[in-house]
């Protein structure tokens, strides 16, 4: 009897476990989704290791017939003057742009926002590089 409990105990807390292992893993959803007929790539999760000068910056890459449409620079925690720069150099260099010439695309950082532009730059790489393996 002993050991049919400690047996379904243990069977009980495997099935728990894999249930928050599952659950806690980045689901494609939650990275890349399809509105109005536009693939939306965010890069919150594929980019969570990629820090700019004092924080991950998430953004959201629109595309549509495989092109960008636009770059949407999500909140972070940044300085906020610096980062206004890095959003004006940047922000549409990958517009209209077919996402192979955009993963191509050499784009000149801001000077005085080195690491922000850089973390810019491998948002928009991983983003891109996500949304042709998986659409």
């Amino acid at each position: 009897m002993k050991k049919t409990v400690i047996a379904c105990m243990s069977g009980v807390m495997l099935l728990m476990m894999s249930v928050v292992l599952m659950s806690a893993a980045p689901k494609d959803d939650e990275v890349m989704t399809k509105q109005d007929g536009m693939y939306v790539v965010n890069t919150t999760m594929l980019g969570k290791d990629v820090i700019g000068y004092v924080s991950p910056i998430p953004l959201k890459i629109y595309i549509k017939k495989n092109k960008v449409v636009k770059i949407e620079f999500l909140k972070n925690q940044e300085t906020p003057k610096y980062f206004a720069r890095v959003k004006k150099a940047m922000l549409n260099k990958w517009d209209g742009l077919k996402v192979a010439d955009a993963e191509k695309l050499q784009v000149d950082g801001v000077t005085g926002a080195t690491f922000s532009s850089d973390a810019v730059k491998k948002n928009v790489e991983l983003g891109l590089q996500y949304y042709k393996k998986h659409k």
